[in-house]
């Protein structure tokens, strides 16, 4: 089984290149879920709207579903479970349907690959996502993760421009967001892996089918970031969801607040952040080298079988 939710369309586009390769072969049966939320959420974004998003994602709080294709009854051999991360968890759509009351029929002792295309800011997203994974008795045999090749700077801007112009390169003195081309052509390596994998029967066994594939590079010198960026959200998410709902207009002029606390942390906090965080890194390569390897985990950063799926 594959679940698909795409905002922007670049997720779906992934996952094309990744299952195509499965969907080719005659001995593979493949169902793709497409999640539709009862209320759609907008692409691109209205300003507001994208921030009335972040209480609800950050909180993990689920969006109802359109009624799924699938009863709970059937044996998936995988499930490959791509998402984005939103407000540094994963998308309300993803979360709606790991609550779902079916997903742990469905999931209860099952292997899952999850994909993630994001910025650049995913560790503690899949914190999250092994939680909510756990909690249905899944089994996490690999991660794959692409992200944005920009400076981490240059991605602040023009992801959110993306979001809410539609357009990836609306200024040209930014680089384009999002995830470069290559790599999700590159993308289809893991199919070939995973249909290697099921031919052989080695989604039933503990070890990653990914490993040497580069299938993760994680950055730990981004978790100070993100640790502070997950506290905002939960705390300002937290007020904001007093106030009131998603779409209610007694919430707007306090993310108009929001924006302007958040805007100042940009240009202030964030770059004295990354100065201290380089002027610290050669004290520090020790924890990060841990960081890293636990991040990794469990497909592992090794390219080791590149040549062997080169696309």
């Amino acid at each position: 089984m594959v679940l698909e939710y795409s905002q922007t369309g670049q997720l779906a586009e992934i996952t094309r290149r990744i299952i195509a390769p499965l969907q080719q072969d005659a001995r593979i049966e493949l169902h793709v879920e497409t999640l539709r939320p009862v209320k759609p959420f907008p692409f691109p974004w209205g300003f507001l709207s994208f921030l009335d998003a972040f209480p609800e994602s950050a909180h993990m709080v689920p969006p109802a579903l359109q009624p799924l294709s699938l009863s709970g009854d059937e044996d998936f051999d995988l499930v490959i479970l791509p998402y984005q991360v939103w407000f540094l968890a994963p998308s309300q759509p993803v979360t709606a349907f790991i609550k779902h009351p079916l997903a742990r029929r469905l999931l209860q002792g099952k292997p899952v690959v999850t994909v993630i295309a994001c910025r650049n800011m995913w560790m503690l997203a899949q914190e999250k996502m092994k939680g909510l994974l756990q909690a249905c008795g899944a089994r996490l045999l690999d991660n794959v993760v692409l992200v944005d090749p920009s400076p981490t700077l240059a991605s602040l801007w023009t992801t959110p421009l993306w979001l809410l112009s539609g357009k990836k390169q609306p200024l040209r003195i930014l680089p384009p967001a999002g995830v470069d081309a290559a790599s999700i052509h590159a993308a289809r390596r893991f199919g070939l892996a995973l249909r290697d994998a099921l031919r052989n029967d080695e989604e039933r066994g503990s070890a990653p089918l990914l490993a040497g594939l580069g299938a993760v590079d994680s950055d730990p010198h981004l978790l100070f970031s993100e640790q502070a960026g997950t506290r905002s959200f939960y705390l300002w998410g937290k007020l904001l969801r007093a106030v009131g709902g998603p779409g209610e207009a007694r919430r707007y002029p306090w993310l108009i607040l929001y924006v302007i606390f958040l805007i100042t942390l940009i240009l202030t906090v964030v770059p004295v952040s990354l100065l201290v965080q380089t002027l610290t890194r050669p004290f520090r390569q020790r924890r990060f080298a841990a960081l890293k390897q636990r991040f990794d985990q469990p497909s592992g950063s090794g390219r080791e079988r590149m040549q062997q799926y080169e696309c």
